[in-house]
């Protein structure tokens, strides 16, 4: 599935109009090892904080392609002109009612349009794309709990872990 944005910014009283693409993969639109080095490679180098690493970004990505045994999930890519300018990752739980039935995993865009909204745009398309209850975990200083809360997310619980 492909989403369209069109994206209009003024300079000098001129209008630039940007064609964006947004394309959707799962376990039925394969990636090649090369797309999955590349989205590896732009979600590490652009991330904020957290700092997922490759493995942990490379997994979540073959997780949601079905090129791991699991429940599978989606990718979402933002493009123009075959440039990738964001791109967002959603693993399924297989489970529901107290865990969520998808987990964000990350988003991240270009750190040059930080600021430009197109991070909202590909949230919105996701949770309008995804079936079912999504969950997130964020660090309490993650400044994307902001755009999350104004897209519905609400703080759930306290997550634990023991480290062995």
């Amino acid at each position: 599935m492909v989403c369209v944005i069109f994206l209009a910014s003024t300079a000098v009283h001129f209008y630039f109009y940007y064609l964006m693409t947004i394309n959707t993969f799962d376990a039925y639109s394969r990636l090649s090892s090369i797309q999955i080095n590349r989205l590896v490679n732009f979600l590490y180098d652009h991330q904020d904080q957290g700092k997922l690493s490759r493995n942990s970004i490379r997994s979540a990505i073959q997780y949601a392609a079905k090129e791991r045994p699991g429940f599978g999930g989606y990718i979402f890519c933002l493009e123009e002109e075959e440039k990738l300018l964001g791109a967002l990752v959603i693993n399924k739980t297989g489970m529901y009612d107290y865990v969520p039935e998808n987990l964000l995993v990350t988003i991240v865009v270009h750190s040059q349009i930080k600021d430009t909204g197109l991070e909202e745009k590909l949230l919105d398309y996701a949770i309008n794309y995804c079936r079912g209850e999504i969950g997130v975990f964020i660090n309490k200083s993650n400044a994307k709990e902001k755009t999350l809360k104004a897209h519905g997310f609400e703080p759930n619980y306290l997550e634990m872990r023991l480290k062995q």
